[in-house]
């Protein structure tokens, strides 16, 4: 009996068939789209039948369509196949039955294929050729039998975990336990294709078995995270389903070395994929790996975050960057049809969860998951496709969720008609078996003989598991640094001052134009910066741009690998930087200074990045993970556009050491400063990164020579307001000269980019020069403290505006101005010291932000520390506000006069 969408195709065909008799090649590509586009509309996906095409139980109309009516002895009629189909095989002719059966075979069973929209006849090409050859998803008994061992331990991993800690939040995989033979045959095909590293990021559901059965992470590390032990480690730890991993093995399947990671991730599902993006692509350039043929990522994706969460679209839009690209992801979609306990009625607005992907033309494989075989052979096509076209896909595999969003869940009080229909649907591996029993691959021996065998594996587990004491959180590293840490003083800093020899070396270089001037024309207005840059290298001193300079080649030249990403980056927001050159008569023609400092140099990345921070901030931080040894940048466009990222911030690297053992090095650039711009141009929020930074306020750490670095080890992130170009360059330094990483967020200034005060003589950058915590008053007022009146504590660019206006008042002999350049940690020692230098002084702390902002909160408490609350500390600045910074200047300007006011009254 042929289905109603035979009929259909039966049309398209006959179609296809006149247009050949005709010649009439514009009917007859109509009809090959038709025919390739509806397929999957019908296709039966849903293992428990409640829908069809995914979300909408209707056959689209234009399907229903009846063009011509056929009698049975058409179906007899034989028709000459076009060149756009491969259903023929050898065949160029066939009967229009046996074309329907064909036809239903590749497209209209327990697959639909979505990829008419991919704007290359040649990749079309390739997809139906995948699905339409005769016999080609055809399997061996070997093969067969592999799928199913595979499983049996997915399911048997599951049984074990239920009946060992019933009642534990587990987030299992029961009713799509075929995720895992389906990333263990991506990860088999991909290796046999020449794939020797692969890093994944995944949700919380089925994270487990990943580690146990596909990663084969030893079962007694995963069993003690059950036990509630304590920690042998520093950090404090995460729930067991959030860990990552990382292992080294060799692939039984095509006896291959192969590197596996999993991210760890946090409850925000899909904040991992730009982290799993940047750490693949930094694996691949520390390999020289240009094409992505030996380093590849997979994303696991529930179907309720993947069409909901605004980062998967932000992610997509990197996998053709040139320097974002990884080329070519494999996403795979566990679609359990239900995200938490919403309906995909109500959870999106597209036909497919995977929608999004088609933005960027990467093909979708949507696959029953009760068909194991039909699974795997769409994971052979994916890996295939992303080794041949180094593109994204995505593998929708459609399944079900036995329990509620938890194990302790009840989805019965939502969900009571599709929860009915679970409970009398067998579990995948019953009709597998069942399956292959029937057709005598197995016998019902061998199926419970692989089943107790496994069994036996964990139980052996479980008993080794309860002979542990503790929980090693470094066994749960999703990337270790090996030999970073080794022989090293965790306590001892390189130097950050260089030779003057290379601060000349590298500043001429960077005045200087293209080594073919003559041919190469540069901007009329450049010209004028680099002369001005010679200049300043004449003269012994550096901007802020020559001393970013300074440290990035600098740094090149120690082999340390720089990369500086972000919105307009290569010329910097202010037109500053000018990091990459242009041709002005030659699209597309560059030179970049840094990268031609020295003939052996680290090389220099900077990319000016698509216009997303979360996603942006996501795939650096996941470069910086990968190799300790480089300075990896994100700069902001403007500071306050961090809170679009603020995911990747909170969760990853405020927090990641703790969590997760996980240093980076990253470093934030934010652009602050209220110049009237409004408010959102003024502030980078510094009073939120102040928040999140562990130090206490009430303890003061010993004093010792080792207080610094102490601090610093002992921290979560720095936070600084550097006021000189200096100090910017020593701190860009101190990233790699630190014997540890820690995230560095760093306030950079607009104003002083170009401030004729905010200039360092190279004497503040050469050997024996260091960064300067606290920057202490040196000018007349400093010659007699015991008469100074006042001590001004500030930090950033507000300290021009109060040196200037002290200067006009006359006030040189009475007030002090110090400068807290790092913030956090705080520099208890020196803010101690510089108070009792001025014993007669009344203390203030000014800042340009409100009260309720910037880093007045932070700071206060840590003074009352500092000085053992034997003095005050007043406050001066603008008062409390709930925007960051007005919107008028003539308001602005007011605001500013009376801070200054405020900060000068004596």
């Amino acid at each position: 009996m042929l289905h109603s969408w035979s009929i259909q195709y039966s049309e398209v065909l006959l179609k296809i068939t006149q247009a050949d008799l005709s010649h009439d090649l514009e009917l007859k590509n109509v009809a090959v789209v038709s025919l390739q586009i509806r397929g999957h509309h019908i296709a039966k996906l849903d293992p428990l039948g409640i829908s069809s095409a995914d979300l909408d139980d209707r056959i689209p109309p234009e399907l229903l369509y009846n063009h011509y009516s056929f009698e049975e002895r058409d179906m007899d009629r034989v028709f000459k196949l076009p060149s756009t189909t491969y259903i023929g095989g050898k065949d160029k002719a066939l009967p229009l039955k046996e074309i329907l059966r064909r036809l239903e075979t590749a497209y209209c069973r327990h697959i639909g294929v979505e990829f008419m929209f991919i704007n290359s006849l040649e990749q079309c090409n390739w997809i139906r050729q995948k699905f339409e050859t005769p016999g080609i998803m055809e399997m061996d008994s070997e093969q067969k039998r592999l799928i199913l061992a595979r499983l049996t331990r997915a399911t048997g991993f599951e049984a074990f975990l239920a009946r060992k800690w019933s009642s534990e939040k587990r987030f299992g995989l029961e009713g799509c336990e075929i995720l895992i033979p389906a990333m263990k045959q991506l990860i088999d095909k991909s290796t046999e294709l020449g794939v020797e590293s692969i890093v994944m990021g995944m949700p919380h559901r089925g994270r487990l078995n990943v580690l146990a059965n596909v990663c084969r992470k030893p079962l007694e590390q995963i069993f003690t995270q059950f036990a509630g032990l304590e920690a042998a480690d520093d950090g404090s730890g995460d729930v067991k389903y959030h860990l990552g991993t990382y292992i080294e093995r060799l692939n039984r399947v095509t006896n291959k070395n192969i590197r596996l990671a999993v991210v760890a991730n946090p409850s925000h599902l899909e904040a991992c994929d730009p982290v799993v993006q940047g750490k693949t692509r930094a694996e691949q350039f520390y390999r020289g790996d240009g094409e992505g043929k030996k380093v590849m990522s997979m994303l696991l994706h529930g179907d309720a975050a993947f069409c909901g969460q605004g980062i998967v679209f932000e992610t997509f839009h990197l996998s053709d960057l040139p320097d974002y690209t990884t080329h070519g992801t494999i996403h795979i979609v566990a679609n359990n049809q239900i995200g938490f306990t919403t309906d995909p009625r109500h959870s999106r607005s597209s036909p497919y969860c995977t929608d999004v992907a088609r933005v960027v033309n990467a093909p979708i494989f949507h696959v029953n998951g009760d068909d194991p075989e039909s699974v795997i052979h769409v994971c052979n096509v994916a890996a295939e496709w992303r080794a041949t076209f180094h593109k994204d896909c995505v593998i929708d595999i459609v399944s079900y969720r036995r329990n509620g969003h938890n194990e302790i869940d009840e989805p019965m009080f939502t969900q009571p008609l599709m929860y009915r229909k679970i409970r009398n649907t067998k579990p995948g591996l019953q009709l597998y078996a069942e399956k292959l029993i029937k057709e005598g691959t197995v016998t019902p021996e061998e199926v419970k003989d692989v089943a107790d065998k496994y069994e036996k594996i964990c139980e052996e587990a479980y008993t080794n598991a309860r002979k542990e004491t503790h929980i090693k959180y470094k066994d749960w590293l999703d990337s270790p640094w090996s030999g970073f840490f080794e022989g090293k003083d965790p306590l001892k800093v390189s130097l950050t001052g260089i030779k003057e020899d290379t601060l000349v070396h590298i500043g001429k270089r960077f005045s200087s134009p293209p080594p073919n001037a003559a041919e190469f024309v540069i901007h009329r207005g450049l010209e004028r910066i680099l002369k001005a840059r010679m200049e300043m290298v004449e003269a012994r001193i550096a901007d802020w741009a020559m001393a970013e300079s300074f440290a990035f080649g600098s740094l090149l030249k120690e082999g340390i690998h720089v990369r500086l990403s972000g919105q307009d980056v290569e010329r910097g927001t202010f037109s500053h930087r000018h990091h990459v050159l242009h041709h002005q008569l030659v699209d597309k023609a560059t030179y970049r200074p840094l990268c031609f400092l020295y003939p052996d140099q680290a090389p220099y990345t900077v990319s000016n990045s698509s216009l997303s921070e979360f996603g942006v901030l996501g795939f650096e931080l996941g470069y910086s993970m990968t190799n300790p040894n480089a300075l990896v940048c994100w700069e902001a466009q403007f500071g306050d556009f961090n809170n679009t990222a603020q995911c990747i911030i909170d969760q990853f690297i405020s927090s990641g050491q703790a969590k997760w053992v996980r240093q980076s090095g990253l470093v934030m650039l934010l652009p602050h400063g209220l110049e009237g711009m409004g408010p959102e141009h003024s502030s980078a929020r510094l009073e939120r990164f102040l928040q999140m930074s562990s130090d206490d306020p009430d303890y003061f750490p010993p004093e010792s020579e080792e207080f610094a670095v102490r601090q610093l080890h002992d921290i979560n992130w720095i936070v600084a307001n550097c006021s000189t170009p200096a100090n910017y360059f020593h701190i860009l330094r101190r990233q790699i000269a630190l014997p540890f990483r820690k995230p560095l967020v760093i306030m950079t200034p607009k104003s002083l980019l170009r401030h004729p005060e905010a200039k360092s003589s190279f004497d503040e950058m050469v050997e024996g020069s260091e960064f300067l915590r606290v920057i202490p008053e040196t000018g007349v007022a400093s010659q007699n403290p015991s008469s100074v009146k006042k001590v001004v504590f500030c930090a950033g660019k507000v300290f021009y505006d109060i040196k200037k206006a002290r200067g006009a008042r006359e006030l040189d002999n009475d007030i002090a101005i110090a400068r807290v350049e790092q913030i956090s940690p705080f520099p208890f020692d020196l803010v101690k010291r510089e108070c009792a230098k001025y014993p007669n002084a009344q203390l203030t702390w000014v800042q340009e932000e409100h009260k309720n902002q910037g880093a007045w909160s932070y700071v206060q408490p840590r003074f009352n520390t500092a000085l053992n609350n034997t003095r005050v500390v007043t406050y001066a600045g603008r008062p409390t506000a709930a925007s960051p910074a007005t919107g008028s200047k003539n308001q602005h300007l007011k605001e500013h006069a009376q801070l200054l006011d405020d900060a000068l009254a004596l």
